[in-house]
């Protein structure tokens, strides 16, 4: 299956010494709805940017949408989280300015989709409210028809009334068309609804990534007597005390059981991701995917 976006060695670095992103090998398959999680500042901002051609690159590659980002930009949709669009414009000027410079636009698909969510073409940028503004940035990425969307972190600031129209619209405009979509948020169980597909960074590098129910699948939470995580046996990636008792995450790629005494089980999707983000093992792609 072709990657809808492709990572080698990549990396970022601002100023002399700060690395954004580093190291990032990446293969996501496309047509994946995939979750980009990661704390503040752990690099998905700076892959995102790198893979919309607005950020340069500073060691390695990176493919997106079958090329390098600057000569793909027609085939690339981004939604930052503000939704940045220009205020003292009407949103009839905004989706002109789409059309002019977009390759293929969509102009009537872009007017009846604003005509549907009742926002009227001769109303300011400044004048709407935050969902309506997301909305109508969302309506210019999916009138381009992207074949990769970034998305990132585009309803931080939606009351949840707005979230639920806002993933509604977006996720079946990508049934539609069979785009790939890179969703960062910070809603863990948001992502669970929706995506197929997990990436974790931390640090500026890539901790884990892979296809979830895989992923779920070659790693267990366990629970038992505090001291049994370091017997041995075990690639722990992180673990917590309290009471007497250890839970830990483990990843384990063959049947055993876990021994007496203790209870296993496979992780829930926010187990997974939040073992390897408090965690220190690091788990390159093609490791997860084996």
């Amino acid at each position: 299956m072709s990657a809808a976006l492709g990572c080698a060695g990549l990396g970022h670095r601002y100023g002399r010494r700060l690395w954004g992103l580093r190291d990032c090998d990446l293969e996501v398959p496309a047509g994946r709805v995939v979750a980009l999680v990661g704390p503040n500042g752990s690099g998905k901002t700076t892959l995102m940017s790198m893979a919309a051609g607005l950020l340069p690159v500073t060691e390695g590659t990176v493919q997106a949408a079958g090329g390098a980002p600057a000569q793909r930009l027609d085939r690339i949709g981004f939604v930052a989280q503000d939704a940045p669009l220009w205020p003292r414009l009407r949103v009839a000027d905004v989706l002109e300015i789409g059309r002019s410079m977009n390759r293929g636009f969509d102009a009537v698909m872009a007017a009846e989709r604003i005509g549907r969510l009742g926002i009227r073409p001769r109303a300011r940028i400044s004048a709407l409210s935050g969902g309506e503004r997301a909305q109508v940035a969302l309506t210019l990425v999916l009138a381009k028809r992207p074949e990769l969307f970034l998305l990132d972190e585009p309803m931080a600031n939606l009351d949840p009334l707005a979230r639920r129209e806002f993933l509604g619209s977006m996720f079946q405009a990508c049934q539609e068309t069979g785009a790939t979509v890179l969703y960062s948020s910070h809603a863990v169980a948001e992502l669970e609804r929706v995506c197929d597909y997990l990436i974790v960074l931390r640090a500026g590098r890539v901790r884990l990534a892979g296809d979830i129910d895989e992923l779920r699948s070659r790693h267990r939470v366990i629970r038992g007597p505090d001291g049994w995580a370091a017997r041995g046996g075990w690639q722990v990636i992180s673990q917590r005390s309290m009471a007497g008792q250890t839970t830990a995450l483990v990843r384990c790629d063959d049947a055993r059981l876990p021994g007496p005494g203790l209870q296993d089980a496979a992780p829930a999707f926010d187990e997974l991701v939040l073992g390897y983000l408090d965690g220190d093992t690091v788990t390159l792609p093609g490791q997860a995917a084996a």
